[in-house]
């Protein structure tokens, strides 16, 4: 059985995460705030899994080389030669509507 995790519980986890990969590279908070771009506060926040913008978690990622963390996030759709040869060709625009109440 999955059960599923809180926000704040993924939150913490990725908290966890940041620190231990932080404490392995042997960088200090100010270091990587200061590498990142970022506050000082925006890196504890992060650690304690108290959050922040998804623009400075890109930016600590990147510091601490784990960019390709965000690709899990969106992972690219891709789709089966199956299904594209039931496809028909892919819609370029919307179609237009009709009808007297519509514009």
């Amino acid at each position: 059985m999955i059960v599923e995790k809180t926000p704040q519980e993924l939150e913490k986890e990725i908290g966890q995460q940041l620190l231990d990969l932080r404490l392995r590279q042997n960088v200090n908070q100010r270091e990587l705030a200061s590498r990142a771009g970022v506050a000082l506060n925006v890196v504890k926040n992060l650690e304690k899994g108290k959050g922040a913008t998804v623009t400075s978690l890109v930016k600590v990622l990147r510091t601490l080389g784990r960019a390709e963390w965000l690709a899990s996030l969106a992972p690219a759709v891709s789709i089966s030669p199956m299904q594209m040869l039931k496809a028909k060709h892919q819609r370029q625009r919307a179609s237009k509507r009709r009808g007297p109440y519509h514009v």
